[in-house]
C-alpha cells in the first residue's frame, strides 16, 4: 500500500479506538448499583465560583460495595458537593455527617435495568455510527486519490478490503462490549 494512503488508515483507526474509548467511558458513567466513582465524573461542584470535577476538591473511596463516600478536602465543600449531587441525574440523595458525604446505591428495579440496557444499545449504536462515518472519511479521501491519479484501480480495491475489515473489528468490538455491559446490568 503507498505510505499516502498507509498514514491516512493509520489516522482512521486511530480514530476508531478513540470511539471504543470513548463508548468505554460512556459505560463507566452508568449507574449498575455497584458504586463506581466514575459516576461523579459528569457533576461539577461550585468551587470559588469555578465549576470543579468533585474528584479534584474531595477524596473519592468506595468503603462498600454499594456505598460512596466523599470526603472533602474543605469543610466549606460539604453543602456545595450535596447541592450538586442533588441538582444532577444521579438519582441518590446524599447523607452527610459533617466531615463526609456518603451516597448509597440501592439495587436497582428490573425496570430501571431494562432502561440501563437500552442506554447501553443507544450508546453502542453512536459508537457504530461513528465508526461508521470514518470508514466513509476515509473512503471519499482514497476515491479521491484515484480521481486524481494517485492510486490505481488495484491500490483502491485493496484499501477497500483494507478498510471494511478495519470496520468490521471494531463494530464487533462495540458488539462485544455492550453485550459484557448488558449482561453486567441484567445479572445485578
Amino acid at each position: 500500500m503507498i505510505e499516502a494512503m498507509q498514514t491516512k488508515f493509520d489516522h482512521c483507526e486511530t480514530r476508531m479506538k478513540k470511539v471504543i474509548e470513548r463508548l468505554t467511558g460512556e459505560f463507566s458513567t452508568i449507574r449498575a448499583g455497584r458504586a463506581n466513582p466514575s459516576v461523579l465524573d459528569k457533576i461539577p461542584v461550585d468551587y470559588y465560583g469555578t465549576p470543579t470535577p468533585i474528584n479534584q476538591v474531595a477524596a473519592v473511596s468506595v468503603p462498600e460495595a454499594r456505598m460512596l463516600m466523599i470526603t472533602p478536602w474543605d469543610a466549606t465543600m460539604i453543602r456545595p458537593i450535596t447541592k450538586a449531587i442533588l441538582a444532577s441525574d444521579l438519582g441518590i440523595t446524599p447523607t452527610d455527617d459533617g466531615k463526609a458525604i456518603r451516597l448509597v446505591f440501592p439495587q436497582p428495579t428490573e425496570e430501571r435495568r431494562k432502561e440501563l440496557a437500552k442506554t447501553v444499545k443507544k450508546y453502542g449504536d453512536e459508537a457504530k455510527v461513528a465508526i461508521r462515518n470514518e470508514r466513509r472519511d476515509l473512503m471519499e479521501k482514497f476515491k479521491a486519490m484515484k480521481k486524481n491519479s494517485e492510486i490505481t484501480e488495484d491500490d483502491m480495491k485493496a484499501a477497500e478490503k483494507k478498510v471494511q475489515t478495519l470496520t468490521d473489528k471494531y463494530i464487533a468490538e462495540v458488539d462485544s462490549l455492550v453485550a459484557a455491559k448488558e449482561k453486567d446490568i441484567m445479572n445485578l
